[in-house]
């Protein structure tokens, strides 16, 4: 395929025999095709070499820039055959599907298109620039080779097997300019996507790099096994962390300023698994930090219970929900609107998320003996008012917690627990006296993020009223119509139909009726039942009124909230 492309550019001129020599060796270390390392080594420009295959073949030349293509066109071609051979569909007429290639000469692609297919293949050609940024939107990945093509400038290093690792060379591999270039050019891309976590994953065959984006994961690209090692040290040598070390895990941080001014607080977390380091990047972009409280998520009845207990002068606010569920960020905006010039606030945290003016933060160290339980009794020494802890993992740190909200301080944590109700359960079975648990605790909020329909593509959708009824809607609002809404998929998705994501929220305030029934030793299941008689909208109504408000979808709201049957009144949506 690629041999006879060469030839036929060596004998029309476009390039040198040399030339094509060092593309090919090119090709065949980046993994890439003879044609963008024919671009990217300067011997040609792409429009030269696509308008000399047009007039060689004699087959229509296309601009991608403004074609209209449908999702159903593009999904007539299994994935695998779009990426293995880079090509593009385009339109279906009767029975010929015309697709776009870069190269002319590739008969197998055509050949496995129709097999797959069953209709006739018109191939026109378009640049590969033009099918790289095509499949980049449609398929969410980088393309390895346009990373190079922009970032790269020499051959790569090719560092050894895992059994044959020489430290010197892997540490000069590191400095590399076009590795350096290419890891940077994957934390660009991940601010760019919004991406909240970079994954690199090394398998037997396979090196995958994945994001994170609106909570679900994406794959991206997978780079050369041979830079495998390089990649990985790479990111261990800007995290300040120990590259031969390869038997234990490891953390660090990694702080990047973009060229547009973008600040990047990366965390790493580095995990020895079978085939090599798996590698995770937490990205805290400070600049999309939301600090606003009227923009997260909170209908009106859950942020008036929530400032009223936060506006308290004692007593315990706890956040509790999954990692990766927005907690922090609710703190964070609490903590905003508290922090005064006559308010003396102080933050244990691991680690410290996003710095704010005014607020004594402290970066918890357990390897040192810094952890939270002796961060909040140095705290109860320096005069606070307001008292922030990361996180309750155990009963030292929930006793000396409930100390300070019973001795006249607000204090505001986290916990890792499934709902509101069931947090109280979580505090008893640490081992904290149910009379305590009382008489501290103003309030429990439960969290987590659902994903918003993309605005650019939202359209109406019909869904059967036993399916909205069977999911928690009011049969009376159902007979009157609740309206629904889905992503149809475009560009601006990434076909996911998916932008961005908004909180819901459980709001328990600890009404004294709860208190009674917390020291009469009821279940999880018995407070969360009265805390609904009380008014409390469960995670559940609050993504049902999510999505009659437009903003998230059925599917959403099933996959991330419980069922409430058997709690009560689980159609009052209240306003």
């Amino acid at each position: 395929m690629e041999p006879r492309l060469g030839e036929l550019l060596v004998r029309g001129g476009v390039v040198t025999r040399e030339q094509l020599n060092e593309a090919l060796k090119k090709e065949q270390d980046n993994g890439s095709n003879v044609i963008q390392e024919l671009v990217r080594l300067g011997f040609t420009t792409e429009d030269h070499l696509t308008q000399f295959l047009a007039t060689q073949f004699g087959i229509e030349r296309v601009s991608l820039e403004s074609a209209e293509i449908t999702q159903a066109v593009f999904d007539l071609v299994p994935t695998e055959l779009i990426q293995k051979h880079q090509i593009v569909p385009l339109k279906l007429l009767g029975s010929t599907l015309t697709v776009a290639t870069a190269d002319p000469t590739n008969l197998i692609a055509i050949n496995e298109i129709q097999f797959i297919t069953g209709y006739g293949v018109r191939p026109v050609l378009a640049s590969a620039s033009e099918i790289t940024k095509i499949l980049e939107r449609r398929h969410g990945k980088v393309s390895y080779d346009e990373v190079f093509k922009k970032f790269g400038q020499s051959e790569m290093e090719v560092v050894r097997g895992e059994e044959e690792i020489n430290l010197q060379e892997l540490q000069q591999a590191t400095q590399e300019a076009p590795l350096v270039t290419l890891v940077n050019a994957i934390f660009a891309d991940a601010a760019k996507r919004g991406a909240s976590d970079i994954h690199f994953e090394p398998y037997e065959k396979v090196f995958r790099v994945r994001f994170r984006i609106d909570g679900m994961l994406h794959e991206i690209m997978e780079p050369p096994q041979k830079l495998k090692n390089a990649m990985i040290s790479r990111i261990k040598v800007m995290a300040n962390l120990d590259i031969a070390e390869r038997r234990l895990t490891q953390d660090g941080r990694i702080k990047l300023k973009t060229g547009h001014g973008q600040e990047l607080d990366i965390r790493v977390s580095v995990l020895p698994a079978l085939f090599g380091e798996k590698t995770v990047m937490r990205l805290l972009d400070k600049s999309n930090l939301e600090l606003d409280m009227l923009k997260l998520g909170f209908d009106a009845q859950s942020l008036k219970g929530f400032k009223e207990a936060m506006y308290k002068p004692y007593g315990m606010i706890l956040i509790t929900g999954p990692t990766g569920s927005g907690k922090s960020t609710t703190l964070y905006s609490a903590l905003s609107e508290l922090n005064k010039p006559d308010v003396n606030i102080s933050t244990a945290e691991d680690p410290v998320e996003y710095s704010i003016m005014g607020i004594n933060q402290v970066q918890v160290r357990d390897d040192i003996g810094l952890n939270f339980a002796s961060c909040l009794r140095s705290f109860l020494r320096q005069d606070p008012d307001i008292i922030m802890v990361g996180e309750i993992r155990d009963l030292e740190t929930a006793q000396i917690a409930v100390k300070a909200a019973l001795t006249g301080h607000l204090v505001l944590s986290t916990l890792h627990t499934n709902d509101a109700p069931s947090t109280v359960d979580r505090l008893i079975n640490m081992g904290l006296e149910p009379f305590l648990l009382t008489s501290s605790i103003n309030l429990i909020v439960a969290q987590r993020l659902v994903r918003k329909i993309c605005t650019n593509c939202k359209t109406p959708v019909e869904v059967s009223a036993d399916a909205l009824i069977n999911i928690g809607v009011d049969p009376a609002e159902v007979a009157t119509g609740f309206p629904t809404f889905r992503g149809q998929g475009c560009a601006n998705c990434n076909q996911t139909g998916y932008k961005g994501r908004v909180a819901i929220y459980e709001v328990m305030v600890m009404h004294e009726a709860l208190k009674e029934i917390i020291l009469r030793g009821a279940s999880a299941a018995d407070l969360k039942r009265e805390a609904v008689k009380l008014g409390m909208k469960t995670l559940r109504l609050s993504a049902i009124k999510k999505v009659r408000e437009g903003l998230t979808t059925i599917e959403e709201t099933v996959r991330v909230t419980d069922s409430d049957r058997g709690f009560g009144s689980v159609f009052s949506l209240g306003t």
